[in-house]
């Protein structure tokens, strides 16, 4: 068995409300983070509201069996700098921790139940990218982890916020080239979009400026939904992980 898992946090119902606890259940409080739309209202710590004006909610963690549902980013910005290759490893990697808990693949074939590290091949890249994919991501079964490379046009705040009840964990792969691009003049062409574009030095730094903003906007996105780590192409996948808190011991 693979000796890392993916740490996750689940949240429980306050006191008094409804619970099934199972045998060997362990639930202990974590935190309090702030609420956001999809939060589950019997989570709200009204002590803290009282306090603060904010809403909050109560996070407990435990030892509950998990469930998981990987969906690997198979768009056309994928195909560039050996994404493809790296994210299908890090999906690798994810699956094997995942397992021995119910772990489902979410394919254009729909969901598929995976039962041994050995199945990775079945993590079938979705061609579609995360946003065209939205409606059946928001279907999938217990905490959704994603490897993308987020590249994708539109509105990551509201692609979030719709995913919040899967607890979205956001892996986001990208390589040097993308974060460090040549500092000199060339054109761009968009794989996403077909546009072509001519980069002078000023729109280079307009670029990466951009890129920069994106990423810090997905890291508190996503981590106030579930979770998010960036890797990058050539890396070390378990190390990567464990570092930023998405593996832990079994």
């Amino acid at each position: 068995m693979f000796r890392y898992r993916i740490r996750t946090t689940l949240r429980r119902p306050l006191p008094g409300g409804r619970k099934s606890r199972r045998a060997g259940e362990s639930l202990d409080f974590m935190e309090l983070r702030g609420y956001t739309p999809g939060d589950d209202p019997r989570f709200v710590d009204w002590k803290a509201y009282a306090r603060t004006g904010r809403l909050y909610t109560r996070v407990w963690e435990g030892e509950e069996r998990a469930r998981f549902t990987l969906w690997l980013d198979g768009s056309p910005s994928m195909e560039l700098h050996g994404k493809r290759a790296y994210a299908r490893e890090v999906a690798r990697v994810l699956l094997a921790a995942a397992l021995p808990d119910e772990t489902h693949a979410l394919t254009p074939g729909g969901l598929r139940r995976l039962r041994s590290p050995g199945e990775h091949d079945r993590l079938e890249a979705d061609p579609r990218g995360p946003m065209a994919a939205l409606g059946e991501l928001v279907r999938a079964r217990g905490q959704l982890v994603l490897v993308t490379d987020a590249l994708d046009e539109g509105d990551w705040s509201a692609f979030l916020r719709r995913l919040a009840p899967r607890r979205p964990l956001l892996v986001q792969v990208l390589a040097p080239e993308e974060l460090d691009p040549p500092r000199r003049e060339a054109e761009w062409r968009d794989v996403e979009t077909g546009r072509r574009q001519r980069v002078d030095a000023a729109g280079l730094a307009a670029w990466r400026a951009a890129l920069e903003a994106h990423l810090r906007a997905l890291h508190r996105l996503a981590a106030a939904q579930g979770g998010y780590a960036h890797l990058r192409v050539g890396e070390a996948v378990v190390p990567a992980l464990r570092r930023q808190g998405v593996l832990e011991w079994r």
